[in-house]
C-alpha cells in the first residue's frame, strides 16, 4: 500500500515496477523404492544405481525421491509362514532391510573380496529366493569380518553407532528379538508362543539368552551398522544434488515384532501377548467385508501416561532417515476402527477415539522446527470425517489427493483438479494403485468419457498417452507438491503395478531394469512440466538471471522471426 497518497498525486518511478513474485515452494518428486532399482543380484541395492537415479532425479528437476518403509520385509518361512516381502509387515519398525546392502559396497569397505561376489541374477523383476540363497550369505559374512576387526576403523565407528542412545534405544530390542525368532526351535513361532521366560521378558531368561546368542545379536547389529552406513551415504549424495528423501512410516506395527514384544504396555494385549483388538477399516464401496489388517491397536491411555516417548523415539528415528515422513493411515490418529482379534473380517468393529492433537503436541518437542511445523504428510485417504481435516490442518501438515480417484463421481470430488487446495501431495497413483496406462484401460467407458472431457484428451489420436496425461494434470494442480511413479513417468502398462492391496501374492517385486540415462527425453519433460507448472528447484541467483537472459533471447528471435514472416 501507498500511504500518504492522496488522489490525483503523482506517484514515484518505482511505482510502475512490479516486484518479483516470491517463489510458492512447488515442487515434484518421483516414488520408486530401492529393491526396483536395477542391478545384478536379484533386487536393487543402495549403492550405485540408488546414486545413478538420484543424478536423474536432479537432471528432471525432481526434488523427492519417496521410498517405501526401509524396514525388514515380512519374508516367508518355506512351510512354516506365508509371507511376500512386504515393506509394511515388518518385525521392527525402527531397524533396515540389509537385503538393500550394496555388495559391491562391501568390497569397497574392504569386507568382502572381488572374488566373494555371485554370478549376476537374470535381468527380471526382484527374485527374492536368489537374494536369500546367494546374496544373504555374503552379508552375513561381511558382519563377521567387521567383528573380527578387518577394517579397524570400521570397527570404531560401530562400537560408537551401538553405544548410540538414539540407537541404542530400539537396536538392543531388535537384535535380541530376531536372534531369538532365528533359532531353530523357535523359528516361524510368534513371540506370545514362546516360552514364557522369553514371552514375559524375565530377567533370568533374558540373561541366559542373552549369552547364548551374543554372536548372532552382535552379527545383527553389524548389519543394522553397515546398512546405516550405506543408507547415510545415499542419503548425504541426495542432498548435495537437492533432492529430499520422502520415507513411509505405517500408523500400525506389526503383532509378531520387537516393538510389540518389548513395549507389552503400550497394546492392547491379554495376559498371554495375544492381541485383544486388532487394525482394520470398515466396509466401503471397495470391499463389502472391510479391510482386516491384524495388527494390535495402541493402548492410547498407556502411551499418554509416558507422554508419547515411544512415539518421540519412533519419529525421530524415522527422520535420521528420511527428511520427510508421510504417516499411513492418518485419519487413525482422530479415529480408527478396532475389531475383534478373533473376527475374521473387518465387518463388525467399533470407532474408537485417537490421540488427536496431544501426541503432534508432544511430537513438536522431539521433531518441530522453530514455528512447531513439523516435516510430516498425512496420508488421509479413505473415510475422512471432519475431524481429520481439523487435526491435520491444526498440525498444518499437507494432506493427500490421487488422481485416479477423481473421476467417475460428481463434480465435488476433491480429487478432481478444481477442488485441490495448495497444502498438499497430489499423485496421478500412488504404490497402491495400478499403473496410469493399466487403470485408464479398465476403465468403463462412461468413467473414460469423464476422464477425457475433463483433460481435454482425444483416446483416439495416436498421440494419446494415459500416463502423460495424469502426469500433466498433475502437475498442473495447485497441490503444492507433486509425485509420480516411476512406472508412470515411463508409461508403463498393469504389468508394472506394484501392489495390488487386498492380494496377498504377487506383490512388491517390479523393478527397473535399464540404466537412468536412458530416460534422458523424460527427464527432459519432466523439467518442461516443472518450467510450465512452477516446479522447478531454487536455483543460485546467477542460473536464474542466466535462465531468464536466455528465455528473452528466444522471445526476441521468435519476435523477429514473426516480424520476418509477416513482411
Amino acid at each position: 500500500p501507498w500511504f500518504g497518497v492522496a488522489p490525483g498525486d503523482t506517484f514515484t518511478e518505482e511505482y510502475g515496477t512490479v516486484p518479483k513474485a516470491d517463489p510458492k515452494g512447488r515442487r515434484a518428486g518421483v516414488v520408486l523404492h530401492p529393491t526396483s532399482l536395477p542391478g545384478p543380484y536379484g533386487t536393487g541395492e543402495i549403492g550405485k544405481e540408488a546414486n545413478k537415479f538420484i543424478d536423474w532425479l536432479a537432471s528432471a528437476d525432481m526434488s523427492i525421491w519417496q521410498v517405501l518403509p526401509l524396514v525388514p520385509p515380512g519374508r516367508p518361512i518355506p512351510g512354516i509362514r506365508e509371507d511376500y516381502w512386504s515393506p509394511y509387515s515388518g518385525q521392527d519398525a525402527n531397524a533396515g532391510n540389509v537385503l538393500l546392502l550394496s555388495l559391491e559396497g562391501l568390497v569397497e569397505l574392504g569386507l568382502l573380496h572381488e572374488s566373494d561376489l555371485p554370478e549376476h541374477a537374470p535381468q527380471s523383476n526382484c527374485d527374492f529366493d536368489y537374494v536369500v540363497t546367494h546374496k544373504e550369505p555374503l552379508l552375513y559374512k561381511a558382519a563377521d569380518n567387521l567383528l573380527a576387526n578387518m577394517v579397524p576403523p570400521l570397527t570404531t565407528e560401530f562400537r560408537g553407532f551401538v553405544s548410540d542412545p538414539e540407537i541404542s534405544a530400539w537396536l538392543d530390542d531388535a537384535a535380541l528379538f530376531a536372534a531369538i525368532g532365528n533359532t531353530p526351535e523357535l523359528l516361524g513361532v510368534d513371540w506370545w508362543e514362546w516360552p514364557v521366560g522369553l514371552r514375559d521378558r524375565e530377567a533370568a531368561a533374558m540373561k541366559e539368552i542373552q549369552a547364548k546368542l551374543t554372536d548372532s545379536i552382535l552379527q545383527y547389529k553389524a548389519l543394522q551398522f553397515l546398512f546405516e552406513k550405506q543408507w547415510n551415504a545415499v542419503k548425504a549424495y541426495a542432498t548435495t544434488k537437492g533432492v529430499k528423501i520422502l520415507g513411509d512410516m505405517p500408523i500400525y506395527v506389526a503383532g509378531h515384532s520387537a516393538d510389540v514384544w518389548a513395549n507389552r504396555e503400550l497394546f492392547t494385549l491379554k495376559e498371554d501377548g495375544k492381541a485383544e483388538l486388532v487394525s482394520g477399516v470398515p466396509p466401503d464401496a471397495f470391499s463389502e467385508t472391510g479391510q482386516l489388517w491384524g495388527s494390535p491397536l495402541y493402548d492410547w491411555q498407556a502411551h499418554i501416561k509416558e507422554d508419547f516417548a515411544w512415539w518421540k523415539q519412533r519419529m525421530s528415528r524415522a527422520l535420521s532417515l528420511y527428511d520427510e515422513v508421510r504417516i499411513d493411515h492418518f485419519r487413525a490418529m482422530t479415529g480408527y476402527w478396532a475389531v475383534d482379534a478373533q473376527a475374521e473380517t473387518a465387518m463388525n468393529g467399533t470407532w474408537k477415539a485417537g490421540p488427536g492433537i496431544a501426541l503432534f503436541d508432544a511430537l513438536k518437542e522431539k521433531i518441530g522446527d522453530e514455528n512447531g511445523d513439523m516435516p510430516i504428510i498425512a496420508e488421509d485417504l479413505g473415510v475422512i470425517t471432519p475431524d481429520v481435516v481439523e487435526l491435520r490442518e491444526d498440525i498444518n501438515a499437507p494432506g493427500m489427493v490421487v488422481l485416479q480417484f477423481a473421476f467417475g463421481g460428481g463434480a465435488s470430488n476433491i480429487h478432481l483438479p478444481h477442488n485441490h487446495y495448495p497444502n498438499s501431495v497430489v499423485y496421478p497413483g500412488t504404490h497402491d494403485n495400478d499403473t496410469c496406462v493399466g487403470w485408464f484401460e479398465s476403465l468403463d467407458a462412461k468413467t473414460a468419457k469423464h476422464v477425457t472431457s475433463y483433460t481435454m484428451s482425444d483416446p483416439d489420436s495416436p498421440d494419446f498417452k494415459p500416463a502423460r496425461m495424469m502426469t500433466q494434470l498433475a502437475m498442473s494442480s495447485v497441490a503444492d507438491t507433486c509425485i509420480i511413479c516411476l512406472q508412470d513417468v515411463v508409461g508403463l502398462d498393469a504389468s508394472a503395478r506394484m501392489n495390488t492391496p487386498g492380494v496377498a501374492d504377487g506383490n512388491w517385486a517390479w523393478r527397473w531394469l535399464k540404466p537412468f540415462d536412458s530416460l534422458e527425453a523424460e527427464a527432459a519433460e519432466l523439467r518442461m512440466m516443472c518450467k510450465d507448472f512452477g516446479r522447478t528447484p531454487p536455483r543460485e541467483e546467477e542460473e536464474e538471471e542466466q535462465e531468464e537472459e536466455e528465455q528473452e533471447e528466444g522471445e526476441t528471435k521468435d519476435a523477429n522471426e514473426s516480424t520476418v514472416a509477416e513482411e
